[in-house]
Parts: structure tokens; C-alpha cells; sequence
């Protein structure tokens, strides 16, 4: 091929979409790491603030994690006194993962800090391509969910 340049294939969309979550959960490691917990607890306790009161299994999905990482998840944050589990009323031998005042304290600590990471993500877009691109992302998740 002398004389001509091969075209090189962008990268793949998946491969993109990773390389987002890495530096995301990179930053946001190093962000909540001051108050002993990670990324991964950080999301958790997010999903109970938006969705209180849910089964082990559904916050894992909700979490994106396995119900084994969940278990030891759930055992960490209440050993910090960041959620409690109470016994679901309408199935008795299920129990429920709530958030506690101390869970919303924290995640009130960085409701700044992780909207800056955000925005800082978005920096070069528009408002308008800000939403378009979570409308994306929005419809790429219910494609394959």
C-alpha cells in the first residue's frame, strides 16, 4: 500500500460506552473515597435514595452488580449505619433495604461535587446535545434491556 493510507475503523460503540463507565467510576472512586466507600456503594445508595425500600435482588439489578457482590455491599453500608434492612410486610421472609438519615447525610455531602463531574463530561456539549446524547443513551439501554 505504498503511496495510500489504510482507513482505521473507529472504535466500536461498545468499546466507547466502557471506556466512559472506567473514567466515570475512576473519578467518582476517587471522589466518594473520603467518606470509605466506593463508586460501586455510591450508586447503590443512590438507587435507594430514588427507590427506597428494595429487595436485595432488585437494588443489584438496579445497581448493576451480582446478588453476591450486593450481599457483601448491603453488609458493608449497614455495618456503616448507611441503610438498614426491615422485614417486608407483604412477604414476610423477605427483607427490604432501606436508606438511613446518616445514608441521605452522605449522599447530601455530594450532590455538588458529582453534578460537577457530570457537567464536566458534558463540557463540550450543548444543552441541547446533552439531552439528546442521554435520550441515546436512555434508548440504547431499553434496546438491550
Amino acid at each position: 500500500m505504498v503511496g495510500t493510507q489504510a482507513t482505521k475503523a473507529p472504535p466500536s460503540l461498545l468499546y466507547m460506552v466502557k471506556q466512559v463507565e472506567l473514567v466515570v467510576r475512576s473519578h467518582l472512586d476517587e471522589l466518594v473515597k473520603p467518606s470509605g466507600i466506593t463508586a460501586l456503594q455510591y450508586t447503590s445508595l443512590t438507587v435507594l435514595e430514588r427507590h427506597d425500600g428494595l429487595s436485595a435482588a432488585q437494588l443489584a439489578r438496579d445497581s448493576f452488580v451480582t446478588a453476591q457482590s450486593m450481599a457483601d455491599l448491603v453488609r458493608s453500608l449497614e455495618n456503616r449505619g448507611l441503610i438498614r434492612r426491615e422485614r417486608n410486610p407483604h412477604n414476610r421472609r423477605e427483607l427490604l433495604i432501606l436508606l438511613t438519615d446518616e445514608g441521605r447525610e452522605l449522599l447530601a455531602r455530594y450532590t455538588d461535587a458529582v453534578r460537577e463531574l457530570e457537567e464536566r463530561m458534558v463540557r463540550g456539549l450543548s444543552a441541547h446535545q446533552t439531552d439528546q446524547f442521554r435520550q441515546a443513551l436512555s434508548k440504547a439501554w431499553h434496546a438491550l434491556s
